[in-house]
C-alpha cells in the first residue's frame, strides 16, 4: 500500500480509503469484519462511513454499529484514521422538528455523541459534513466544530459534497478565527463524472484540501461490465445506462484487455493519477470485490492510455475559465 498526507495536514492515509456504505444493507456483519480486517492486513488505514448508512429507519446508524463491534475487537482503533459523516436524517422521534436534513449546532452536537457510541469510540479523526447547508452560518459551524476539536472529540474536520465557492467561504471563515478549517473534501469524481475538474479539483488542491473520490466505479458501471455472470444482478437502471454508454463501455473494456489490467482497477489508476486526489473510496460488498481492487495502486498509466481514455470519456477541457472562455 501507498500513502500520503491528507491535505495540508500532517496525517498520513493510505492511497485507497475503505467505504462502508453496503455494510448493514448488502454485506452482513461478519463478511463486513473480514473486509475490515484484510484491509488493515493490506495496509489501508483509512475507514469512510456515515451516521445516516445501515438503512432506513432503525437501521439509520447500523454500519457505524457494525464497525464498533469491530473496533472493540482490541488493538485495531489505533490503527485506524476512522472517518464518519454528520448531516442525514437519522429518522429519530427523539430530534423532533430538528431532524431531517441539515447541520445545526444542537444536530451537529447531538449526532456526534450517538456516533461516537456506536461506534465505541471516543473520538473521531475525521468529522465530515455530508453535504453543504446554506441555512446555516459559518459563525454556527466553526464554533461548534471548534469545541469539538478542543475537547478531543474530532481531530480533523471536513466535508462532502460542497462547491468550490463554498470551500473558498469555509477556509476564509476558519481562517478568521484562526483555525485549521477544512483539510478534506469528498467528492463525486469518475471517468463518467468529470464535472468536478472545472472547479472543485483545482480549488480544493490551491486550498490544500486532499478530495476523496467517491463513486470512482460509478456505482459499478466501470467494473466487469459486461461480465455475464454479473449482468443478472444489475438493476434495471443500470442496464439502461450501460446500453446507453455502451460504445464507449465497450472501447474501454477492448484497452483494459490490452492492457492486461481489469476494468475497475484502470478506473480506480486513472482517479488515483490526479494529482488532486488524495484516495478514491472503494465500497466494496464481498471480499472479493475488496481484493480485486489492491492492484490499482500499482499500476501507473501512460500518456497514450490517458490520452484513449480522454477520448473514451471525455471530461469538460480543463479547469475554469480556460475550458470555456476565449
Amino acid at each position: 500500500m501507498h500513502y500520503t498526507t491528507l491535505g495540508r495536514s500532517g496525517l498520513r492515509v493510505s492511497r485507497l480509503c475503505l467505504g462502508t456504505m453496503n455494510f448493514g444493507e448488502d454485506t452482513d456483519e461478519r463478511e463486513a469484519h473480514r473486509i475490515m480486517d484484510a484491509a488493515l492486513d493490506a495496509g489501508i488505514n483509512f475507514i469512510d462511513t456515515s451516521n445516516s448508512y445501515g438503512g432506513d429507519g432503525k437501521d439509520r446508524g447500523k454500519t457505524e454499529a457494525i464497525i464498533g463491534r469491530w473496533l472493540a475487537g482490541g488493538g485495531r482503533r489505533e490503527r485506524v484514521v476512522l472517518a464518519t459523516k454528520v448531516y442525514g436524517n437519522m429518522e429519530d422521534p427523539a430530534d423532533g422538528p430538528n431532524g431531517g436534513y441539515g447541520l445545526s449546532a444542537y444536530k451537529v452536537r447531538r449526532h456526534l455523541e450517538a456516533s461516537l457510541r456506536r461506534l465505541q469510540t471516543d473520538h473521531i479523526d475525521l468529522y465530515q459534513m455530508h453535504h453543504i447547508d446554506r441555512n446555516v452560518s459559518w459563525d454556527e459551524l466553526w464554533e461548534v466544530f471548534q469545541r469539538i476539536v478542543a475537547d478531543g472529540k474530532a481531530t480533523y474536520i471536513g466535508s462532502s459534497n460542497f462547491a468550490a465557492r463554498d470551500l473558498v467561504r469555509a477556509q476564509y471563515e476558519a481562517k478568521s478565527r484562526h483555525m485549521l478549517g477544512l483539510i478534506s473534501e469528498q467528492h463525486r469524481y469518475s471517468l463518467m463524472c468529470r464535472l468536478p475538474e472545472l472547479e472543485l479539483l483545482p480549488g480544493a488542491r490551491e486550498l490544500g484540501i486532499g478530495v476523496l473520490a467517491y463513486s470512482p466505479l460509478e456505482g459499478g458501471l466501470l467494473g466487469n461490465i459486461f461480465d455475464p455472470a454479473k449482468t443478472s444482478a444489475r438493476s434495471e437502471r443500470a442496464r439502461r445506462r450501460i446500453e446507453r454508454h455502451r460504445e464507449k463501455l465497450v472501447a474501454f473494456a477492448a484497452l483494459c484487455k490490452e492492457l492486461g489490467e481489469s476494468e475497475s482497477n484502470v478506473a480506480l489508476a486513472w482517479v488515483l493519477a490526479n494529482p488532486a486526489i488524495t484516495s478514491p473510496i472503494i465500497g466494496p460488498r464481498t471480499m472479493e470485490q475488496f481484493e480485486s481492487c489492491l492492484r490499482a495502486v500499482e499500476i501507473r498509466l501512460d500518456a497514450s492510455t490517458l490520452k484513449q481514455l480522454d477520448e473514451f470519456f471525455p471530461g469538460p477541457g480543463g479547469s475554469a475559465p480556460e475550458a470555456y472562455a476565449w
